[in-house]
């Protein structure tokens, strides 16, 4: 709705003596860039009581109009920014906010479990789609001007807080009542995947902020029916009345875009996107979700990297972003998606215009800019038929500049809003360039003519027979001038020019004008250089002519490409499947075969076709295997990297949440792990609660984007954990139960219970039970269609998770970590469970000093299916030698070792049927070493997964002379914009956080600096 409003029938009373005016003017002669950025020249623009009446050429201009020349000026509609703040009060923040808790003290503080807010809302404090930014929304002219300064004339606002943040307000940007500026009150609905102020423990990370919005859907979609046990539920109600709005998601990144997009496709929701700063790193990925967005034009500022010492903390990726940043925009029109330009995250809003020329040079076409900015974010929202194009019965919101609004010597003189006049540049109306006869006479009628140069709005000099540089002032309606008196000047009488330094050396004092304007005439009064009064009159005389244009040009904006992912060991682009004929190798089956010496591979299509002596494949690509080992690719059963976020520990059980909607792809550990030999890694969930997170199985496709990691048709797998980090022994004020090892058996009990009851229930009566996200992955364990892997240290809690399980007719798929398992071997074996375990780790905590280097060979010659894993990506580099270990500790064969990290985990996996070993028809996922695999020695040279070559040791030696080059360019590009005066950031070190079992999305530990300074870390050894 808009507010329309005529001052004779206002609602409001009146204190005082009524002033009713219908503000009626006509803007004549001006350049009006209507829709599309048609133009029309000579044209008139006619408004009346806030609204557009004509806009156009030969319009008659009504009788009380007030007339105003535009000749030289140009008329543009008054910007739209849709993603504000505007006007809404800041949201307390809490302990619970992103960021609030220190990381040591995450343990130590008491749970907030439940909602603190009042009244019969949701049960987290996080969705609170209840919000209503029009009941919250209060004009703020101090906040307005720095907008309307920039050309904006109306935003969309509303509550930056939260996951579920409830109804924007479209408003414009006068300064008038709040019930005058309302477009439109229900104008949009916004999420986000931040928890925001919120101070409850749930959600506590990116996993669990997907989850929880995915259950409000379904709730929402449950509460329609007024389910009884629910009772009244204003947060549920709020959530289903705003589904007809337009639906903006907080992205702010590549990869949250793409997570937002997905949770929408699974309801049927379009979002509306807020983009970030890096979506040109994956701008084919986000075309796809088909979306439009709200794209930021805030960039990065060059960092100071002129010391060496503090450049080396700069990771390559960070600088290649600040060079590339500018791009995002260009990218977004390039790829032809529908996007509307915002101020959002800028430091400065005066920074608006010099960053979207930075977006011009870098792609951007302003016609393209301009449409982002009026018809698109009007058109998005619903209120086009208000604003956001010069035409008839639209609101009066529109800029008169003194040029195409984009150029840089433009100005922006006028922004009209409602019909208001908001003075932003006033004095830029005429262009007072030029020379002026300057007139000054004394008091008693002497007079004295000089030369006033004006070269700005705020620079002038007066010309005698000396030069003399003065402060000047111009307004559009005041001038104010002072100079100093000239060394022989003529003087009017009085002597107010005499002059030059008197005795003493005592400076020469000043002469000062002040006046108004008045046509091509200024006049006014002042003292001179003794204090006497003066009268003054300026009359323009000529034009300054043109000054050469003698600055540089600006070189051609050379930048770097973009690589997938995004880092010095990136693609440019990503590689290819081609038929590979490996000759000559050692080929180490793990299949009854064993190994073959002297032996061909060939590979077509990403699948090991034929194994043999003197293979011939025309066209395959051969690779010389002679002296070299063939192995099937490593395969780490335990791991974290490759997440956003690991554990949702602020729960006892959350099996709703899922490690593969929070996949980073782009994490380093993916290219080192390939450097030693791993092709396929099983991601889990940490240990901080009893039953955690759904885990991913990956391969390590590296340049793939999220979804293109994931291992396909694989069987999906749970987290389980029991013991300290369960308990939470390190907690001295842990308020989330359980707290004893035996209450982590009565958690597991009553999961299991109430998964039970509720698959009895949605079998009888599906269309009246509510759906839960947690529950749903229970029931696939009790349907044998989701299988366990656990977090174990000790025998008592090893066999008393079997039983719960037998009670409960499931198997336990794999203790991991299982370090007393030679204890339990026998049981393990009888229950079915795989084991997957350290070679040699023990004494990091108490439930560890039972721990031997046996442990692997015991339980395998008891005939447990073992595999050697590493939770931890460092160790992981190396899972060859671990698995070599058992060789040297218990007498285990070589082939049996190997099988420990290869065939071993492909069976717990339930994905030896295509990888862990060499056998045809299976995934050519395959590792060349340049000696035994087993070997300290060993080096990986090549490494294959599904028949393309990810990773290459002569690649790698070229990618490190490429970021040695790169970043060095780089450098020197940021230290010639800091000789160029540009703001500078300082050198900041670039984090990657290492995640593991522990860990709760805040780190501590011991930082880092990779040997080619492009990643800095922050390492945890939690486990």
């Amino acid at each position: 709705m808009l507010t329309l409003y005529s001052s004779a029938q206002s609602t409001f009373p009146v204190n005082g003596v009524a002033d009713v005016r219908e503000g009626c003017y006509a803007f004549t002669h001006a350049t009006l860039v209507k829709e599309g950025g048609a133009t029309l020249s000579d044209a008139t623009l006619v408004i009346r009581e806030g609204l557009i009446v004509s806009a156009g050429t030969g319009a008659v201009l009504p009788k009380d109009a007030v007339v105003i020349d535009c000749s030289g000026k140009y008329i543009y509609p008054s910007f739209i920014d849709l993603y504000t703040d505007y006007g809404i009060p800041a949201p307390e923040s809490g302990r619970g906010g992103r960021g609030a808790v220190n990381p040591i003290d995450f343990f130590r503080q008491p749970a907030q479990i439940e909602s603190n807010t009042k009244g019969p809302y949701n049960w987290n404090q996080a969705i609170h789609p209840e919000m209503d930014a029009a009941h919250l929304f209060n004009v703020d002219d101090a906040k307005a001007k720095p907008l309307r300064d920039i050309g904006f004339g109306a935003v969309l606002t509303h509550v930056k807080d939260g996951i579920a943040r409830g109804t924007g307000v479209a408003v414009t940007l006068a300064n008038e009542k709040e019930n005058l500026v309302v477009i439109k009150t229900k104008a949009s609905a916004h999420y986000s995947l931040s928890k925001g102020s919120s101070t409850q423990s749930y959600p506590a990370s990116l996993m669990g902020s997907i989850a929880l919005l995915r259950q409000t859907y379904i709730d929402a979609a449950w509460y329609k029916g007024q389910p009884y046990h629910e009772g009244t539920n204003l947060s549920l109600q709020a959530f289903n009345d705003e589904q007809s709005l337009p639906q903006i998601f907080e992205g702010s990144d590549k990869w949250g875009d793409l997570h937002g997009d997905r949770i929408g496709d699974e309801f049927g929701v379009q979002y509306i996107i807020k983009a970030g700063e890096n979506e040109y790193q994956r701008i084919k990925e986000i075309a796809g979700t088909k979306a439009s967005f709200i794209v930021p034009v805030n960039y990065p500022q060059a960092m100071d990297v002129e010391d060496p010492n503090d450049a080396r903390f700069v990771s390559l990726a960070d600088m290649k972003h600040w060079e590339l940043a500018p791009t995002n925009p260009g990218a977004f029109e390039k790829a032809g998606i529908p996007f509307c330009l915002t101020t959002a995250d800028l430091r400065d809003t005066k920074q608006f215009f010099a960053n979207l020329r930075k977006a011009f040079e870098s792609g951007l076409t302003e016609a393209k800019a301009l449409e982002a900015l009026t018809k698109t974010p009007a058109t998005l929202i619903g209120i086009y038929d208000k604003v956001g194009s010069l035409d008839a019965g639209k609101l009066a919101n529109f800029l008169i500049t003194t040029g195409p609004v984009f150029n840089e010597k433009t100005s922006i003189v006028e922004n009209w809003v409602q019909g208001r006049k908001y003075e932003v540049k006033e004095e830029a109306w005429k262009d007072i360039k030029g020379q002026y006869n300057l007139v000054i006479t004394s008091a008693t009628g002497g007079s004295t003519t000089v030369v006033l140069d004006v070269k700005s709005p705020t620079a002038a000099s007066v010309i005698a027979k000396d030069t003399l540089t003065g402060k000047f002032s111009y307004d559009g309606t005041i001038i104010s001038l002072s100079f100093p008196a000239a060394a022989g000047g003529a003087a009017p009488a009085g002597g107010g020019m005499r002059g030059g330094a008197r005795g003493g050396g005592r400076p020469s004092a000043a002469m000062h004008l002040s006046g108004v304007v008045n046509g091509d005439t200024w006049n006014g009064n002042g003292t001179d250089s003794t204090g006497n009064l003066v009268i003054w009159t300026a009359t323009f005389a000529k034009a300054t002519p043109p000054t050469p244009d003698t600055a540089a040009r600006k070189r051609p904006n050379h930048v770097g490409k973009v690589l997938y992912p995004f880092d010095g060991y990136g693609w440019d682009s990503l590689p290819t499947q081609h038929d590979l004929l490996i000759k000559n190798a050692t080929v180490w089956t793990n299949e009854k075969e064993g190994r073959l010496p002297n032996t061909d591979v060939l590979v077509r299509a990403g699948k090991i076709v034929r194994i043999g002596k003197n293979l011939d494949a025309a066209g395959a690509q051969v690779i010389d295997g002679t002296g070299k080992y063939l192995a099937p690719g490593i395969i780490d059963e335990h791991s974290h990297i490759a997440a956003f976020s690991i554990n949702e520990g602020a729960q006892s059980v959350t099996s709703e949440v899922r490690i593969a909607d929070n996949l980073n792809p782009e994490d380093i550990n993916i290219y080192r792990q390939l450097a030693g030999g791993v092709t396929s890694s099983h991601i889990l969930h940490g240990s901080a609660n009893t039953i955690g997170g759904q885990t991913q199985l990956i391969k390590l496709r590296w340049g793939a984007d999220d979804e293109g990691l994931k291992f396909r048709n694989w069987d999906p797998f749970i987290k389980f954990a029991l013991g300290e980090n369960v308990k939470r022994t390190t907690s001295t004020n842990n308020n989330r139960f359980p707290d004893t090892r035996m209450g982590v058996e009565e958690v597991l009990t009553d999961a299991f219970t109430r998964a039970r009851d509720y698959e009895r229930q949605r079998k009888a009566a599906p269309n009246i039970t509510r759906r839960d996200l947690e529950l749903d992955a229970l029931v696939e364990i009790l349907e044998h269609k989701r299988f366990i892997t656990c977090h174990s240290y000790v025998q008592s809690e090893i066999t008393a998770l079997m039983r719960v399980a037998d009670k409960f007719g499931f198997t336990v798929n794999t203790y991991t970590h299982i370090l007393e398992g030679y204890k339990v071997a026998d049981k393990m074996k009888q229950h079915g469970s795989n084991a997957s375990t350290f070679s040699d780790w023990w004494a990091y905590k108490t439930e560890v000093q039972d721990a031997i280097a046996y442990n692997a060979t015991i339980m395998q010659k008891v005939g447990l299916n073992v595999c050697i894993n590493s939770d931890d990506p460092e160790q992981a580099r190396r899972l060859n030698q671990e698995a070599a270990k058992s060789v040297k500790y218990g007498g285990m064969s070589e082939e049996d070792a190997f099988k420990m990290v290869t065939l071993n985990p492909a069976k717990a996996l339930h994905v030896a049927d295509r990888v862990g070993s060499i056998k045809e028809g299976k995934d050519a996922d395959l590792v060349l070493w340049s000696d035994n695999p087993l070997s300290i020695y060993a080096r990986a040279e090549k490494t294959i997964v599904d028949g393309i070559v990810y990773y290459d040791i002569d690649r790698d030696a070229q990618l490190r002379k490429y970021i040695v080059a790169e970043r060095n360019r780089l450098v020197q590009k940021m230290i010639a914009e800091k000789r160029t005066g540009s703001p500078m950031a300082p050198a900041t070190p670039s984090y990657h956080i290492e995640l593991s079992c522990g860990d709760h999305d805040h780190h501590d530990g011991l930082l880092t600096i990779d040997e080619d300074g492009d990643h800095t870390e922050i390492a945890n050894t939690t486990n």
